[in-house]
């Protein structure tokens, strides 16, 4: 492949910075390779940036905000994360769920405290599900955050994941508790999964969420996601790798010479990209690939706390505001029609009750989203306030500013969010087990030079880069008959630091 003019050869070349173009070379460049990352935009980060869209010193996440998956990664537990300025705080609770009664479910990461906000009963049943997966020391989590592996390395393990995983949310929920407290916080866990709750395998997001939570926590950044990206990036170049921003790749004959190109893209970005490089039938299953829902997402400077009618919110920079369950399915059954829920499921983070960078002396932040169907244009910004005000009346008197993102503004932020969808598409069934496209190595292509690393390969979206890591990985193998390097082993979970730490 010819370079391009100005240019040398490298090893590797990858395209997207976001996190997973941030592992891939990561993981390329401790191997010993020469890599160059090139981000379209002036500021790295992809889904993991930092940025004052309301007012001077008010620093928002503009996407990823909370990082259940990145704590637990074995990848980024390898890194230096801390030398490089990287400070994760724990709330007390990783997560709160309220009730439209004035109380909140929370979801504390010792089991044991888990009776305090279900319900003995309820705890019971809580610990009964949870407590085996847990086993082995995290050997699960460490297992779901990869492609399928035959055979795999736990297989009883996984097999009792299966179990419940497979179901619909709905009735696993329905069947496993009798308190609207905990199927409230279950369906709001596997909410996440941007699908329907009566969906088959919509628990599995429910259950490894939950299991995050109970292994590591769900932290929020000290100062933001961008000091997550910052710091990989920082260890990229201290390993001799290089970044260019600010230049956008329409086709390979643009780019240096190299022995492997990664794509941090979409599925048809990559297509596109690659262009005959590629067969003609891989490009075409390729763009086959589906996007999910779309987000709608507010971020408010706020003069004080979000003033919760259930005052035990304030223990979780996560909270979801969508009631008991059937009112959080209903929300999330909308995502399969045209219009969007009138009462919507939304997301929200605090992270400024925790991290005083956040916002000037006094004020506040709240970062705030909802599920949207494909494409949607409907503004949903009264509905989310409506919703706010149930759960926390006053919540408008403390807005100053406002800076609204829809799906289409997503998409124009960052192009990988197509429609609106974050997650790096549809999560249903399919394309759970067929990400991008059926294949033993779903990161490679018929091209032994090409590879893809986004969200839209193995395990799917998340702040996590196993999809980059296992990406180079396989180029490793592949084209530089190098192991891949080594993932952390999974640890005895300890007790989390306390909050603020």
């Amino acid at each position: 492949m010819p370079a391009a003019p100005g240019t040398r050869a490298l090893d590797a070349v990858v395209i997207g910075a976001g996190p997973n173009g941030l592992a891939a070379a990561v993981a390329l460049a401790g191997a010993g390779l020469s890599v160059r990352v090139i981000e379209a935009r002036d500021t790295l980060g992809g889904g993991a940036r930092t940025a004052e869209l309301t007012g001077p010193g008010f620093r928002h996440d503009v996407c990823s905000a909370i990082h259940p998956t990145a704590v637990i990664s074995p990848f980024f537990r390898t890194l230096p994360l801390a030398e490089h300025g990287v400070a994760w705080i724990h709330p007390e609770a990783a997560l709160a769920h309220p009730l439209p009664d004035g109380r909140a479910a929370l979801l504390y990461p010792d089991l044991g405290r888990m009776a305090e906000t279900l319900g003995e009963e309820d705890a019971a049943s809580w610990r009964d599900l949870l407590a085996p997966l847990l086993a082995h020391d995290g050997a699960l989590l460490a297992e779901l955050l990869g492609p399928l592996r035959l055979p795999p390395r736990h297989p009883l393990l996984l097999a009792r994941f299966g179990l419940s995983g497979i179901r619909s949310a709905d009735g696993l929920a329905r069947d496993t508790f009798r308190g609207d407290a905990a199927r409230g916080l279950f369906g709001g866990c596997a909410a996440h999964a941007f699908l329907p709750l009566e969906t088959l395998f919509s628990a599995s997001f429910g259950l490894v969420l939950a299991l995050a939570a109970h292994a590591a926590g769900w932290p929020v950044v000290r100062t933001g996601s961008q000091a997550l990206m910052d710091a990989l990036a920082a260890i990229l170049r201290a390993r001799g790798g290089e970044i260019e921003t600010g230049r956008a790749v329409s086709s390979l004959d643009e780019l240096p010479e190299a022995r492997a190109y990664l794509f941090d893209t979409t599925p048809a970005a990559m297509a596109r990209i690659a262009g005959d490089r590629l067969p003609p039938g891989f490009r075409r299953r390729l763009e086959r690939f589906r996007h999910g829902p779309g987000a709608f997402k507010v971020d408010y400077a706020l003069d004080g706390p979000i003033p919760w009618k259930a005052p035990a919110a304030a223990r979780a920079a996560a909270v979801h505001v969508g009631g008991t369950l059937d009112e959080v399915a209903a929300s999330e059954r909308a995502l399969a029609g045209d219009a969007p829920a009138e009462r919507p499921f939304c997301l929200v983070a605090q992270q400024s009750l925790f991290d005083d960078t956040r916002a000037p002396a006094g004020k506040h932040t709240a970062w705030v989203y909802c599920h949207v169907p494909p494409g949607c244009t409907v503004d949903m910004t009264a509905r989310i306030e409506a919703q706010m005000e149930r759960f926390a009346p006053g919540f408008r008197d403390l807005v100053r500013a406002r800076a609204v993102h829809t799906p289409a503004s997503f998409q124009r932020y960052n192009e990988n969010y197509v429609g609106g969808d974050i997650a790096g598409g549809a999560n249903d069934w399919i394309q759970i087990f067929a990400r991008p496209v059926a294949s033993l190595s779903p990161y490679a292509t018929p091209n032994p030079a090409i590879y893809l690393c986004s969200s839209s390969t193995p395990p799917g979206g998340g702040v996590h880069g196993m999809c980059g890591y296992h990406a180079a990985a396989a180029a490793l193998r592949r084209v530089f008959q190098r192991p891949a390097p080594a993932l952390a082993v999974p640890a005895p979970r300890a007790q989390l630091p306390p909050h603020g730490s």
